[in-house]
């Protein structure tokens, strides 16, 4: 079970950790990752064909106008609904991380090590739904639900730490 995950760039030249990126990307083997360079004026998008040349699951798609978050999110969306059989499609737009709590190296590291709970999350929304969702109705949070597994964490540990 395959997922899609879009994750929106705009001038992040000077957050980009290449190694670590390269790292946890090519840990995530059930993960397709689609980097969107969203009219970058630094060097960000030969960054991410740096990124691309060394893991097999990266796409680029680079937008050359800017676009606003939702329509580059869009954008990757239709490239990887045309070019992969993807069973979820999550997007993270990079600029709007806090970089001290959610920033881009936590974001993919979370990524890499919860990729099933990840697709299992997506599975459980969709059920939710009677009718059947369009491709830009199934597009959902990857931040969000790591949120969510941060605050699931933290009640387990108070959990934890009650009994004794």
């Amino acid at each position: 079970m395959k997922t899609g995950i879009i994750i929106i760039f705009h001038n992040y030249e000077k957050e980009i950790n290449i190694n670590f990126f390269i790292n946890y990307c090519n840990k995530a083997k059930n993960i397709e990752f689609c980097l969107v360079n969203n009219d970058s004026k630094d060097d960000t998008y030969s960054l991410l064909k740096e990124v691309k040349e060394q893991c097999d699951n990266v796409s680029i798609v680079n937008i050359r106008k800017f676009k606003s978050d939702m329509s580059a999110v869009r954008s990757g969306a239709r490239y990887m609904f045309n070019q992969f059989k993807l069973n979820h499609l999550g997007y993270v737009n990079a600029n709007l991380l806090n970089k001290q709590n959610q920033g881009l190296n936590f974001v993919i590291q979370t990524i890499s090590e919860h990729q099933e709970a990840i697709a299992r999350y997506d599975k459980e929304i969709l059920e939710k739904h009677s009718r059947k969702k369009t491709l830009f109705q199934k597009l959902f949070s990857v931040v969000e639900y790591l949120t969510k597994i941060e605050l699931e964490k933290q009640v387990d540990n108070l959990h934890y730490q009650s009994k004794f």
